[in-house]
């Protein structure tokens, strides 16, 4: 698997869906919102919609341009006296969807006395700069970076501290998940004095250039399998060679379509394509491993890797036999609803969104390297090939990636500085490898949630939960209390 292609979707790794232009794969960090209808419901209050007017460029003084930044605001459980704002940091995709699937923010409005803000990022969902034109070409695309993101984000928030009478004297907190979660980290560090804190939920600020091996992502995939059952990351990892045996004739070509029982033919040139998807496959299931059944990008079983491993016992049996338990195994994911008739190794979750916009921002500035190799994981070997990511990121875009500059702009390791940020990471999750997962100070503090998948905690409050994303819960609004009842000492301090 050598491949510009699957780099690029892994680090495109926020958004379910399928990819426009590239093959399918690893698109992993941001399919963390969709709705779900087998666990808890998305707790859905009433919530205004309301638009403000962004400028395309904030940090040049030539394009006049304007957008429509979509938001959304609550204030069910907001009191004017001694209530605070919890401010969502919108990221790759609808806002909606994060709205209504950001269970913590509305389990905790009341004891927080908070007005919940969910700001859709630009490119994403309504908010799009040049409208059904904004992905024509990389001209228009140019505005589409964090640092921009963040503006638009401080631009809001003064806005709404001017226009929400008795919200310009009460401390904000931004919240967010993945690279929403990056984004809240990053919107502490440049603009703290529009937030009192932080809550940055499986954010990997580090799985960039030099911070982190980059083969620490699939190490974590493959422990999840092992913990799930004794056999089966070697079933996993032995399979890549059955399928490459079965691949050299068109007899065996035939058999591995019937037995993975694939919608379409498999010929030689789609083997890359289909070690892709199933590569892909074994990713999406370690960030989804949740404790009940949950419906993000396939509907899924409690424990969904433990499902799969009772399929993955024995290794050590023939190629066809294990290619069959292969198929058993990718079932679960793709067909535990039983309604599919077959597979199709061009889809890996049930919705498309954002994909785009993401593909051009691991394109740019988001450039994260990933690497397997083979022996202390259960993939095929592939090595980070920052040219080969590069041509394929010009032929697509016509740009090409700065892999250092999320470094330089947002410091990398050097962050002991800021204050008032909580990382918080499941052990199961993937994206962890390139979390905060130590404390670096005592007001940069790291939770870390044993058997919490990709972030678990910002879900709602479900009967199944393990307890140490209770715990985790309740750390964090301990913390966020600290920083409301400091901003108003403060406050108090500077009226007298």
């Amino acid at each position: 698997m050598g491949r510009p292609a699957l780099l690029l979707l892994l680090l495109a790794a926020l958004v379910p869906g399928n990819s426009v232009a590239l093959r399918p794969a690893l698109r992993i960090l941001g399919s963390l919102h969709l709705p779900s209808r087998t666990s808890r419901p998305a707790v859905v209050q009433n919530y205004s919609v309301l638009y403000f007017q962004q400028k395309v460029d904030h940090f040049g003084f030539y394009n006049p341009k304007t957008f429509k930044q979509r938001y959304l605001i609550s204030d069910k459980h907001w009191k004017k006296e001694g209530g605070s704002i919890l401010f969502y940091t919108g990221n790759e995709g609808d806002i909606v969807w994060f709205c209504n699937n950001t269970g913590f923010m509305w389990d905790v409005a009341e004891e927080l006395k908070a007005m919940l803000v969910f700001a859709e990022h630009r490119y994403y969902g309504e908010s799009l700069p040049f409208g059904a034109h904004s992905f024509k070409d990389s001209r228009h695309l140019n505005f589409l970076t964090s640092e921009q993101a963040l503006a638009d984000f401080a631009e809001l928030i003064k806005h709404l501290k001017r226009t929400i009478p008795g919200a310009g004297d009460q401390p904000i907190i931004a919240v967010g998940g993945s690279y929403g979660g990056m984004l809240a980290a990053w919107f502490r560090m440049k603009y703290p004095h529009m937030v009192v804190g932080a809550l940055a939920a499986s954010a990997p600020i580090w799985q960039f250039e030099g911070l982190v091996p980059c083969d620490v992502f699939m190490k974590i995939v493959t422990t999840d399998f092992r913990k799930s059952g004794p056999s089966c990351a070697e079933s996993i990892q032995r399979s890549w060679d059955a399928i490459n045996r079965f691949s050299t004739t068109g007899t065996g070509l035939r058999w591995l379509t019937q037995a993975l029982h694939l919608c379409s033919p498999l010929t030689l040139d789609d083997i890359p394509h289909l070690k892709e998807w199933i590569s892909e496959t074994w990713v999406n299931l370690a960030m989804m491993d949740y404790p009940y059944k949950s419906n993000f990008m396939q509907p899924l079983p409690a424990w969904p890797i433990k499902v799969v491993c009772q399929y993955l016992k024995n290794p050590n049996v023939s190629d066809s036999l294990l290619l069959q338990d292969i198929f058993q195994a990718l079932n679960v994911y793709y067909n535990y609803s039983g309604q599919a008739k077959c597979l199709n190794i061009s889809e890996t979750a049930t919705s498309s969104l954002g994909i785009l916009g993401w593909s051009y921002q691991a394109c740019t500035e988001m450039v994260m390297p990933f690497c397997a190799s083979g022996i202390d994981d259960m993939f095929e070997p592939f090595l980070w090939d920052l040219k080969q990511f590069s041509d394929e990121c010009f032929n697509k875009w016509g740009v090409r990636p700065r892999p250092s500059w999320i470094t330089t702009l947002y410091g990398g390791k050097n962050i002991s500085s800021h204050s008032n940020i909580v990382f918080s990471n499941g052990d199961l999750d993937p994206w962890s490898g390139g979390g905060v997962t130590k404390d670096i100070s005592a007001t940069l503090v790291a939770i870390t949630i044993a058997d919490g998948a990709h972030h678990l905690d910002l879900r709602a409050n479900n009967v199944y939960d393990p307890a140490s994303v209770l715990r985790a819960r309740s750390l964090e609004v301990k913390h966020m209390k600290q920083w409301i009842g400091d901003f108003y000492v403060s406050d108090a301090r500077r009226q007298h």
